[in-house]
């Protein structure tokens, strides 16, 4: 791929639990223009909440300290690392200075309680935008949803649309369409079931019970 530009450098938070999903749809957008650093408190294989093992780049020590963006998946995973010391004081310093300060799915939760979304407009995953309150930050309804340099998107899937709009800003629309195109991201979902407004009461009762019981068993 041709660059007139340097290289974005990007922070990825890696944690036990998360997403894959989350994190990957937005890394296969920026991957092509970024050095990406995928960050744990180690360099030990982190298993998703799917099973799925990746090896992190880099530790909180070794991550760039100057970040075009910082970038947060949520998962499963999330609720027993959200509040941990190290992940919060990474978070909290690298967000400081970071170009854009961003996240998908749960991973604004992270945000929060680093301190970095008070004042902010945020979404995340349906079933927690509300918890985004506690953290001082107005939930908003969308898939993606920009506040300043606070780029925030919807559950899972809305990570491939944060990631074409983040792109945009930073390398032109043009760049963003390439990527689409690339990607083929042209969606026909095959059942209008992917909010809770079109999926009904009853299908979102059992989505909340699912993910419960998930969170509880990444928990233990």
């Amino acid at each position: 791929m041709e660059q007139t530009q340097p290289q974005l450098e990007i922070g990825m938070l890696l944690y036990p639990g998360l997403t894959l999903l989350d994190l990957i749809g937005p890394e296969t957008v920026f991957a092509w223009y970024a050095n990406i650093h995928l960050v744990w408190k180690t360099r030990d294989l982190v298993v998703s909440d799917s099973g799925i093992s990746i090896q992190p780049t880099d530790t909180f020590e070794t991550c760039p300290r100057d970040l075009d963006i910082l970038f947060v998946p949520g998962g499963m995973g999330q609720q027993a690392w959200v509040g941990d010391p190290d992940v919060v004081a990474f978070l909290a310093d690298r967000g400081r200075r970071a170009r854009y300060v961003t996240s998908v799915c749960g991973g604004s939760i992270f945000l929060g309680a680093a301190g970095l979304l008070e004042g902010y407009r945020a979404t995340c995953h349906w079933a927690a935008r509300e918890a985004l309150r506690t953290f001082g930050a107005e939930p908003v309804q969308a898939r993606v949803v920009e506040d300043r340099n606070r780029i925030t998107g919807g559950g899972v899937t809305a990570g491939i649309d944060f990631g074409l709009v983040l792109l945009a800003k930073l390398r032109g629309e043009d760049t963003a369409r390439l990527m689409q195109l690339t990607m083929e991201y042209d969606p026909e979902p095959p059942f209008d079931a992917g909010s809770p407004e079109t999926a009904g009461p009853a299908l979102v009762e059992r989505a909340m019970s699912l993910m419960s019981a998930a969170m509880e068993r990444h928990a233990g």
